[in-house]
């Protein structure tokens, strides 16, 4: 079931036959070297174990032209997250994103502004979210430039919050505010 589709760009819902993309895209240590980490390269258990939960995250594939080329999941922050975050419950409905480009050749394209934009735009006006927030790692120059082009922005330092290749990274808090009114 395909959720949005703009300028080429569409997410569509996990299905049972994507498993094989998620295992090679995980595989991949130019892949893994941003998401995951290049010490966890995964197997078929692993993706069915990770990403085939029965869980409040909706996991989906990203299409470029109906070529599968990514992975990205939504879901509401929890309380416990909320609270780590900073938010309470006057801060509305916030919803948590995380994604990749599993296809290297579709780097630095402006694909993944594309996605951002189109996943912001479904999240505020069809899913009526206030806030959308992600916890990228600081290193990772390049998906800050592209989420702030997007309208996020940085609200807080998260300290040793991922483990990531061996050692716990710093990531950046981000929130991309509907209030704004950016997407809408």
């Amino acid at each position: 079931m395909v959720l949005w589709s703009k300028q080429g760009v569409s997410v569509r819902k996990l299905e049972a036959g994507d498993a094989d993309h998620l295992v090679r895209w995980l595989s991949d240590p130019r892949v893994l070297e941003y998401y995951e980490g290049r010490d966890r390269p995964h197997d078929m258990a692993m993706v069915q174990e990770h990403f085939y939960r029965d869980d409040q995250i909706e996991a989906c594939i990203i299409q470029l032209d109906d070529r599968d080329i990514g992975y990205i999941q939504y879901y509401p922050v929890d309380p416990e997250e909320r609270e780590v975050y900073g938010y309470g419950e006057g801060d509305g409905r916030i919803f948590g994103m995380d994604q990749f480009i599993g296809e290297p050749d579709c780097w630095n394209r402006g694909i993944g502004t594309r996605l951002i934009q189109g996943m912001v735009s479904y999240l505020t006006n069809t899913l009526q979210a206030d806030k959308i927030v992600m916890d990228p790692q600081t290193w990772n120059a390049r998906a800050l430039r592209v989420y702030e082009k997007c309208g996020f922005r940085k609200i807080k330092l998260l300290e040793k919050r991922e483990w990531h290749e061996g050692e716990y990274r710093d990531c950046w808090l981000i929130e991309y505010s509907a209030a704004n009114g950016e997407e809408k």
